[in-house]
């Protein structure tokens, strides 16, 4: 699951990456509500957490020009301001849910899940290489139908191969789209290779079509060879 984080308290902003990292989550971040509205109109998240006190645009700003853009992705609103006015105005504005700071981690992931279960009137979102398939729902992973284990780093960087499919990522993007939370990772390079080679393993050994490929000295691409 991708998270679109929009705050620009520091401190703060690299916690709530830093956990949500080690919760499976894929994280990009925004340190302005300009940058924020850019990001988010792509519409490429499954959850934008938006703080309301931002420079250059505040959070009821931005959240009011997506929803005119007509882009549904649920919104977690943070702040300070606690007031019943505030709530009922972000609320009004398309905001799925709202948190007044300070609150716990365990809070936020809790809110996350429960507007990610909401019924929805879009399909699933499901992302598909050849028979491999990974439901950011459910965060399953399936080839030909047979559920694939992962753990957490796993199936984070199984979800930036998805979603990059076709591209070739080198060692140091991957590094900082599955790693970037991480204080000390010892041997970077080392690292990327151990876990590619453990995600080659289990989606590719056995089989006569080999999905996960590597480019020696460049780096490596998940594609359909077909």
């Amino acid at each position: 699951m991708k998270v679109l984080l929009v705050e620009d308290e520091l401190k703060l902003a690299r916690a709530l990456e830093k956990g949500l990292r080690a919760e499976g989550f894929a994280v990009d971040k925004a340190e302005d509500g300009l940058r924020g509205l850019e990001m988010a109109l792509g519409c490429r998240h499954d959850v934008l957490i938006l703080d309301v006190m931002l420079p250059y645009m505040d959070g009821f700003e931005v959240l009011a020009r997506i929803r005119r853009e007509r882009c549904k992705v649920p919104v977690i609103l943070l702040t300070a301001r606690s007031g019943l006015d505030d709530r009922v105005k972000g609320l009004d504005l398309g905001a799925d849910d709202y948190l007044a700071k300070p609150f716990d981690f365990p809070e936020l992931l809790a809110r996350i899940r429960a507007i990610t279960r909401r019924p929805s009137s879009e399909p699933q979102l499901i992302l598909r290489v050849a028979d491999l398939e990974l439901n950011l729902g459910s965060h399953e992973l399936r080839r030909a139908g047979q559920i694939i284990p992962l753990r957490t780093k796993e199936y984070a960087l199984m979800e930036l191969f998805m979603r990059r499919k076709g591209l070739v990522l080198s060692r140091n993007m991957i590094l900082d789209h599955v790693w970037a939370s991480d204080m000390d990772y010892g041997d970077a390079s080392n690292l990327v290779d151990v876990y590619v080679a453990q995600l080659r393993k289990k989606i590719d050994a056995g089989r006569e079509q080999k999905l996960l490929q590597t480019l020696r000295g460049t780096g490596y691409v998940l594609r359909d060879p077909s």
